[in-house]
């Protein structure tokens, strides 16, 4: 077992820890007035984004896009569902530079930092760009127990595709060539796309729960992921009792 890998979920481990630590200090932060509702965003959103990129693009590609996402995203949904309008086009180019700086980061270890900057900037610039037409994470915004997808989500999902397509195209002809550019980048594009437009779906489902989880179930999700947090941290340990070898 690659030992970066073990010291990625040991990390992931400790974050868990830190966040299960938090739910359970529920009332000493504010009740539901306080900032547990955009941090149950953020978490939420990070394990959706994150299970999504890990399982079409790697492990350490999720870990580092899906916290990214999750972060920003929360935090322009948590403005939406206060009734509040969207972010200026500055605020917004920052999330997506956050976002790209985020895919770039999971590229890095496998294809180099040419290619994983020009990728962010080029995927900056579009989002950019889209949010300038009005694609944002708050569009058509909605809280409800019932998954749903608009057809502006929908068409903004197939552009987002076909974006992501191009730009790894570009970037394995111009940066650095990559084995099998076409698959990669379909790969790539069809991977954001699936994770997107699933997100845009459970959306309404995430954002009621936010707001409507009783303390109780708060608490038992503080201990769940206190104790998957443990989990994650030990098996650095089981690693070294059974003397698995670390390349």
């Amino acid at each position: 077992m690659d030992h970066h890998t073990v010291a990625v979920v040991s990390i992931t481990g400790t974050c868990l820890d830190v966040l299960g630590s938090l739910y359970l200090a529920y009332d000493l932060l504010g009740g539901q007035h306080g900032p547990l509702r955009l941090l149950t965003r953020a978490v939420t959103y990070s394990v959706v984004f994150g299970i999504g990129y890990g399982l079409g693009l790697g492990l350490f590609f999720g870990l580092a896009s899906g916290i990214a996402t999750g972060i920003t995203v929360s935090i322009e949904l948590s403005r939406a569902a206060r009734g509040l309008d969207h972010y200026s086009l500055s605020w917004e180019a920052l999330f997506s530079a956050i976002r790209a700086f985020g895919f770039g980061a999971g590229l890095y270890r496998t294809l180099g930092l040419g290619f994983a900057t020009s990728f962010a900037i080029l995927i900056t610039a579009g989002q950019v760009l889209a949010y300038s037409r009005g694609m944002r994470p708050g569009m058509d915004y909605a809280a409800s127990r019932r998954p749903r997808l608009t057809r502006r989500q929908f068409w903004g999902t197939v552009a987002r595709t076909l974006g992501y397509i191009a730009t790894a195209l570009i970037c394995s002809a111009f940066i650095h060539h990559v084995d099998h550019a076409w698959s990669f980048a379909i790969r790539v594009g069809l991977v954001t796309g699936i994770v997107t437009g699933v997100g845009a779906t459970v959306n309404p489902y995430i954002e009621y729960y936010a707001d409507n989880l009783p303390e109780r179930r708060l608490g038992a999700f503080g201990i769940g992921l206190v104790l998957c947090g443990f989990a994650l941290q030990s098996i650095q340990y089981w690693l070294a009792l059974f003397d698995v070898r670390l390349t």
